[in-house]
This record gives structure tokens, C-alpha cells and sequence, in this order.
């Protein structure tokens, strides 16, 4: 599969952070991220749900880049639904080797330029199938390739090992090869979703107060 990007590389004391963006960025629709307060809510289309996995499978191959969704303008499905306000929020997938200090986000994401266009190719069996994946080891003690959360500057960070990514990555490539079909055979389900959660165990929030959730949602349109 290929995937439309553009590198953006900022200085930084003695170092160099590059970021690759989603690519047509800010204006392009199809994707959305909500903080609800109790939880994570991602809506996706048709193309946002494949553009989210391809860019999922390139961080789990990327482990000096930091992968930058900038989809915090998009509008979101129900924003106009209850009293409650969600807080929207870019999505940022890191390798947890890069050691980001997500303090620095916000004067990184405010030096990134236009970056230069590059076109990414991944193998379409880069997110392994579903049932290849060893879900049970996940609750072992000694397993340690579980993604983690954290939010700064309005961005959801999703940090994790190749592993990680690669096999949450299972579900999200799931979620987007069958999400417009489903709709299509099953008209009257409320909604197709997938969950992806940090680890080491389900919670409600994680040490750092984020919901312990990310609930991605499937809409044809909004």
C-alpha cells in the first residue's frame, strides 16, 4: 500500500526530530479525535480508516520518526450533540525508543514548515491478520510490548515498541478492510468499531489522568 507523506525535520538543541505527516494534511477529512472526558472517540471513513492503518504500520517500521496526524480542525460526527464539550485533538504515534519528552510538542509542531513530499510503501500484509496475533500473552506479567497514552498540546500520543504497534495494528487493519462492507450487510447496526486500549491491563484512566479507551468508530459521512 502506498501512503502520501511529507518529512519535516526541526532542530532541537543538539539534536534533530523529524516528523512525518499525513499528507493532504490539516484539510483532509475522513478522520476526527475527540477527547469525551470518560474515554477516546476516533471516527473514521472509508479513506481515513485506511489512511489511519497505513500510518499505524509506518510507525511500527518508523522508530526515529514521530507519525503526525494534524486532524484536530476535522469535524467530528457529534460535537453538536449534548452539553458536554469534547476536546479535539491531533493523534501522534511514537516509537517508545525515540524517548520523546511530549512537553516539547508544542514548539516542535510550531516550527514544522511544509516538509518535503515523500510516497511511503508498505507491504499490505505490513499489519499482521488478526487471528496470527497471540492476544493471550498480552496478559502475562512479564510482557512488555503494550501500548501507552499520554495528551500535550491537544494531541493524543499513542507510544509503543514495533510489537506493540504491529499487533494493535491487527485490529485497526481488521476495522478497515471490513467497516464499509458491514454497513452494507448489516444496515440496521447501530455502528462498527474497534478499541484500542494501553496496557498493561484495562482501566479507566491511565497514571497520567488519559481515558484508558480509544474507541474508533465507523461513519460513512458526517
Amino acid at each position: 500500500m502506498e501512503q502520501r507523506v511529507r518529512v519535516h525535520k526541526v532542530r532541537r538543541g543538539g539534536s534533530e526530530v523529524r516528523v512525518v505527516r499525513s499528507d493532504p494534511g490539516p484539510d483532509a477529512t475522513g478522520l476526527a479525535l475527540r477527547d469525551d472526558g470518560y474515554r477516546l472517540s476516533m471516527y473514521a471513513d472509508r479513506e481515513g480508516a485506511d489512511r489511519l492503518a497505513a500510518l499505524w504500520a509506518l510507525a511500527a517500521r518508523s522508530s526515529r520518526s514521530l507519525v503526525h496526524l494534524p486532524i484536530r480542525e476535522n469535524p467530528a460526527p457529534h460535537d453538536d450533540a449534548g452539553d458536554a464539550v469534547p476536546v479535539a485533538l491531533d493523534l501522534v504515534l511514537v516509537h517508545h525508543s525515540l524517548r520523546f519528552p511530549t512537553s516539547s510538542w508544542k514548539e516542535v509542531r510550531a516550527r514544522l514548515g511544509t516538509g518535503t513530499p515523500h510516497t511511503v510503501t508498505l507491504p499490505d500484509d505490513d499489519l499482521p491478520d488478526g487471528d496470527a496475533v497471540d492476544h493471550g500473552r498480552r496478559h502475562h506479567r512479564t510482557y512488555r510490548d503494550h501500548l501507552g497514552f499520554d495528551i500535550a498540546a491537544h494531541t493524543l500520543f499513542v507510544v509503543g515498541s514495533s510489537t506493540a504497534f504491529r499487533e494493535e495494528g491487527a485490529a485497526l487493519r481488521d476495522f478497515a478492510d471490513r467497516a464499509a462492507s458491514h454497513r452494507r450487510r448489516y444496515p440496521a447496526s447501530a455502528h462498527f468499531c474497534v478499541e484500542v486500549s494501553p496496557g498493561p491491563w484495562g482501566r479507566g484512566r491511565t497514571r497520567r489522568h488519559v481515558p484508558g479507551s480509544l474507541h474508533i468508530e465507523y461513519h460513512d459521512r458526517w
